[in-house]
């Protein structure tokens, strides 16, 4: 086990054409996919390998799966030049794990030497092969491979440069990946992966813009026709091509992710080292969907038609698929998604009459503006508060609008709780469905339950947005 990356040498210079250009057409990718699949199994949760338990593999057998892994990724390195320092890293770490005899993982190196946001290329391919959790999907740190494209258009470029710096933000697309992307997960992010110590900072964070588009585009489609909305044509037509809502959900994305560290912060931009009820969580996502709204107004009165484009995506993921999506259990998206609901409801931008729902789209325009503002307030008073008091004053804006749940201790107010405690002991107060669903949304998930199963693993290439 002594071959360096650059030792092995390339095969399948018989492809040419189209597939030349595809890393997933090389048969070295479909060796490298099929024996990190049978690595994944014998991996305990925290990415080591038990050779103990019962049923477990010899380590020598282990060892060619990783000999195979490490042969593949020579053959498919030369077909991405930009990747060669971190494909050498990664032949390093995967022999350094084989040595150590197969322990807890630990790919630091490697990450340190991945940096797909320092040369930003529309259509640029990586082959990515960590040992990772994928958010929203697998919870365990198993050895993981995809290949992704980078979506990064002019205009797009253009508009970071100018005015959304955000240097570490990565639009991508699929092209293939392993049993942890089969999920729900639509990000490739640092943190997820396994490594000895956390790096001093990350340089980049993906989000997987074809699978947002592929699962919006469902359910979206199949929400209209269950609540017989009718559409404006530029909604239609958006709903009806994957690359242009791939396109939108890639700016929306670039905005939203900058947000977590822009405006009148009372707390960590990321809320990582702090524990929170979760509509503190829900708000943050909110305020920043909100944010990324409002910026694509004044990208549209630009000129910019990918800002209407943003604007029916914003409303439409965030009304029909966020809060019938997932566990109810600290559900802070779907929180966020009955709040925009309501909001717009009480101020007569959408209404469920004769069960069928209407949105007078200019009116929730500006609707949806107030409550961003409202939300705004509230971070910029809480700067002044305590962390408590400013958890109170947002669950008194949450509740103004959703009924929270009957037994709660929180929807009493503070003299229910034992102020005698810390901030985050309270949080142990909080139900783990402090806010459920209105009689609406019961009957609009039932309606939508198999839906929302199917988007599973979905892609741009999944057969019903291929026939779209």
């Amino acid at each position: 086990m002594t071959e360096t990356l650059a030792s092995i040498t390339p095969k399948g210079a018989g492809l040419s054409g189209e597939d030349s250009e595809r890393v997933v057409a090389h048969p070295a990718w479909a060796v490298l996919k099929q024996a990190v699949a049978d690595i994944r199994p014998a991996q305990s949760k925290d990415g080591s390998i038990d050779f103990d338990a019962e049923g477990a593999p010899a380590p020598a057998e282990i060892r060619r799966l990783i000999d195979r892994v490490v042969e593949a990724v020579g053959e498919l390195s030369p077909l991405l030049p930009h990747d060669a320092a971190y494909h050498r890293a990664l032949v390093g770490d995967l022999r350094a794990w084989a040595e150590g005899g197969f322990g807890v993982p630990d790919f630091l190196d490697s990450l340190l030497a991945f940096q797909p946001a320092a040369g930003r290329t529309d259509g640029r391919q990586h082959l990515v092969v960590f040992p990772m959790y994928t958010q929203n999907g697998n919870p365990d740190r198993n050895l993981e491979a995809v290949v992704l494209r980078v979506v990064w258009p002019q205009w797009l470029a253009e508009l970071e440069r100018t005015r959304y710096d955000n240097p570490m933000f990565l639009g991508i697309t699929f092209e293939d990946f392993t049993a942890g992307y089969d999920t729900n997960s639509a990000v490739l992010f640092p943190e997820t992966i396994a490594v000895r110590k956390a790096p001093e900072r990350f340089t980049w964070g993906g989000i997987f813009c074809d699978r947002e588009a592929a699962r919006f585009r469902r359910v979206v489609a199949a929400a209209r026709e269950v609540t017989s909305l009718p559409l404006p044509a530029e909604a239609e037509a958006l709903l009806a091509d994957q690359e242009r809502c791939q396109q939108t959900f890639v700016l929306w994305d670039m905005i939203h992710d900058r947000t977590h560290s822009h405006g009148d912060l009372p707390f960590d931009p990321f809320m990582i080292k702090q524990r929170q009820p979760f509509w503190m969580y829900g708000l943050e996502e909110l305020r920043c969907d909100l944010t990324a709204f409002h910026e694509a107004v004044r990208l549209a009165e630009d000129g910019y038609p990918q800002g209407r484009d943003v604007q029916y995506a914003v409303l439409l993921e965030r009304l029909f698929r966020f809060p019938v999506t997932g566990e109810r259990v600290r559900n802070y998206d779907g929180l966020g998604g009955q709040l925009l609901f309501a909001y717009l409801h009480r101020h007569d931008a959408l209404r469920w009459t004769d069960n069928r729902l209407a949105i007078d789209w200019d009116l929730a325009r500006r609707v949806t503006v107030r409550l961003r503002e409202e939300i705004e307030t509230l971070y910029r008073r809480g700067i002044d508060r305590p962390k408590l008091v400013h958890w109170l004053k947002a669950y008194e804006l949450v509740s103004d609008y959703l009924a929270p749940h009957p037994g709660s201790t929180w929807a009493k107010g503070p003299e229910a709780l034992d102020l005698s405690l810390p901030p985050r002991k309270l949080v142990d107060d909080v139900l783990p469905d402090e806010f459920p669903l209105s009689l609406f949304y019961e009957a609009l998930a039932k309606k939508l339950r198999k839906v929302i199963e199917s988007t599973r693993g979905i892609t741009a290439d999944s057969p019903a947005e291929r026939a779209a």
